[in-house]
């Protein structure tokens, strides 16, 4: 598996956090940027790992800004993207289950690194249920 992470200058800290987390997973990685907490414009890189995902080049992708809400809605904007806001255990897991969320955002101003990485590893290891779900999802990305 494959994760492609971007972030702007308010999540550059987190999205390195979720980085080394995700490799000691043994989970293969693609930081598409920002590189640092230089002001840099969120709808840059929401769009550059959404457009990883839908390519094919990135299995999942991991979005942070400083809320992380400007970066998903970025991300959504690629047809075939579901970007989600995960922000407790619940709505991790229901994203995936229900949802087959393909993109997960975080803030980096709004959560802390240890919660972000608890919900990343529930997104990840929860299974997509598909059924009387898929129809939904079918109208997500029609």
């Amino acid at each position: 598996m494959k994760i492609a992470l971007g972030c702007d200058h308010g999540g550059y800290e987190l999205k390195n956090e979720l980085i080394k987390h995700l490799q000691g997973r043994g989970i293969e990685t693609e930081d598409l940027g920002c590189y640092s907490t230089e002001s840099v414009d969120y709808p840059v890189y929401g769009k550059a790992v959404a457009e990883a995902v839908v390519s094919g080049k990135a299995d999942l992708g991991i979005v942070c800004c400083g809320t992380g809400i400007g970066i998903s809605i970025a991300a959504n904007k690629v047809k075939g993207i579901r970007c989600a806001l995960p922000y407790n255990e619940f709505t991790a897991q229901m994203c995936k289950q229900h949802n087959n969320a393909n993109m997960i955002s975080f803030g980096g101003r709004t959560i802390s690194a240890d919660l972000a990485i608890k919900l990343t590893d529930i997104w990840l290891d929860t299974e997509y249920e598909g059924g009387r779900h898929q129809r939904r999802v079918d109208m997500l990305n029609a």
